[in-house]
């Protein structure tokens, strides 16, 4: 049963309430489980929480017991981002897969499915799916978590995502809101900013959010972006003209406001955690994300005072707080209620099905149809050329097809090259000799991501394809550079299923 500590007044419960918090380790520590019984109502997890399904479901248990109706969060957009397999890669593919393939059903599917998962592990909202419309294509943090550049293709897969989603009873949380497509400037680093009119943000970066409010979304995640048309002077998640103006007032939004990540430097480096929770609340934001980074006991305290403090000061209205917890009150019994299907409706193969789909297969210009490829039977040499992850998706998870190429083609041998700290050109030329030397006469699989964005993939493909043009290009982000290789094949994502689509392709066990 809910508990609330008897001593904890209603300030300070409200002020607890709009927290969600993350925590280190893979069960709840003590001080958690206190503020749960003090007020507290979600919590957020991450990769470093979870260890196995079965753990997982242990561990909402475990919160369930001091707090029947927690909201449990979690970050899992499958694809690149996950949560539940960060130490396998994703068991479906992201956006950008699912948009390249544009059918709205498959997409409900495998969202429907991603949710059935969490709902069986006890997860009750999703920070996702990302309604970005990618338009700028040098962006270093949305890229394949978005549908595409497409704004009626973001729309319409945005509203699929959601109801195939909250079908398993776990809320959506649409982000980042009003869109953080347009950028080239990751807000885990600095703070973007989009300079294009408010006519152009309305037809283009709006549209997906419209839908998804159509579509009943359950929750809205703001983007630390400035948006000089809507705001001059503060980022959207602490704009109370694009938190209650735009999203409340004009769109008719009336679910839960969430924060992104406060920690992240868009905010914290200029306003601070505290400073800037307060001025989040009283935009009109209902849910203070914190913890991706910051994850103790200390962190809450220090927000829920800042809260307290500036409600005693003046400074946040009490009704304002007051009404950001009873919407978060509100998704919590929502959340709880919801049905959760027992039953894997689509079956298990969903997302290996739309990772297939998903696949852009083309031969280099001059070799003709790429069904005349004749598919690998000598175990090959795969030569990742490894980007620096940003911090949304990390580097702790898997991605590429060497491991699923190990399987089907057993021998295959695999080395990882980086562009160092040289000049990108000299850098590209120095992976590609390395790759080359290593791969002795083995047939090189090259695989790349966001080619386009990255000089030093570009020069080292140069290398590979002069030195060996036989070689069979990989990649695995977006595909905006001109395809090349004897093969070249679009993935549309680095989940672990796209690597297994890919390497069926290039082994020849397509379907198996």
């Amino acid at each position: 049963m809910t508990t609330l500590a008897s001593g904890t007044d209603t300030l300070t419960r409200d002020a607890l309430t709009v927290l969600q918090p993350g925590f280190t380790g893979t069960t709840a520590p003590d001080w958690l489980l206190r503020r749960l019984g003090e007020g507290l109502a979600s919590v957020g997890l991450f990769g470093r929480n979870i260890a196995s399904p079965g753990q997982l479901a242990a561990l909402t248990a475990q919160l369930r017991a001091e707090r029947d109706d927690v909201l449990v969060a979690i970050d899992e957009e499958g694809g690149d981002v996950t949560r539940l397999e960060v130490r396998n890669g994703s068991s479906f593919p992201g956006n950008h897969a699912l948009g390249a393939v544009d059918d709205v059903e498959l997409t409900q599917q495998v969202a429907h499915e991603l949710g059935r998962r969490l709902a069986a592990c006890g997860v009750n909202l999703n920070w996702a799916p990302s309604a970005d419309v990618n338009s700028d294509p040098r962006n270093p943090v949305i890229g394949v978590r978005s549908f595409g550049a497409d704004t009626g293709l973001a729309a319409r897969h945005t509203a699929a995502y959601v109801t195939g989603l909250q079908s398993a009873g776990v809320a959506a949380c649409t982000k980042h809101f009003p869109g953080h497509g347009d950028t080239a400037v990751d807000s885990h680093h600095a703070l973007p900013r989009i300079d294009v009119s408010a006519e152009l943000l309305g037809e283009r970066e709006l549209a997906p959010f419209r839908a998804a409010i159509a579509a009943g979304t359950r929750a809205v995640m703001s983007a630390h972006i400035l948006v000089p048309a809507l705001d001059s002077e503060r980022p959207a998640t602490l704009s109370r003209r694009i938190l209650t103006g735009l999203l409340r007032e004009e769109l008719g939004y009336d679910g839960l406001i969430v924060t992104d990540g406060m920690e992240m430097r868009a905010i914290a480096g200029t306003y601070g955690i505290e400073r800037g929770s307060v001025l989040a609340i009283a935009a009109g934001a209902d849910a203070i994300c914190v913890g991706g980074g910051l994850a103790d006991d200390a962190t809450v305290l220090r927000l829920r005072d800042a809260l307290v403090s500036a409600v005693r000061a003046g400074e946040l209205p009490e009704e304002r707080l007051s009404d950001a917890a009873a919407r978060v009150r509100a998704l919590a019994r929502w959340a709880n209620t919801a049905g959760h299907p027992a039953e894997d409706t689509h079956g298990t193969g969903i997302g290996l099905h739309a990772a297939r789909r998903a696949l852009t297969v083309t031969a280099a210009p001059g070799l003709g149809d790429p069904t005349a490829f004749k598919p690998l039977t000598e175990p090959p040499y795969v030569a990742a050329l490894t980007p620096v992850a940003n911090i949304a998706v990390g580097d702790e998870t898997p991605w590429g097809v060497a491991a699923e190429l190990i399987h089907l083609l057993p021998g295959t041998v695999t080395g990882s090259f980086s562009a160092g700290d040289g000049p990108e050109n000299e850098a590209g030329e120095s992976a590609a000799r390395a790759a080359l030397q290593a791969a002795g006469p083995r047939r090189i699989v090259a695989v790349v991501r966001d080619e386009h964005r990255r000089p030093w993939m570009a020069s080292a493909l140069d290398v590979l394809l002069a030195a060996r043009p036989d070689t069979v290009v990989v990649e695995m982000g977006v595909p905006q550079a001109a395809p090349r290789g004897a093969l070249h094949i679009a993935t549309h994502g680095a989940a672990r299923v796209c690597g297994r689509a890919a390497a069926e392709v290039i082994a020849g066990n397509m379907g198996m």
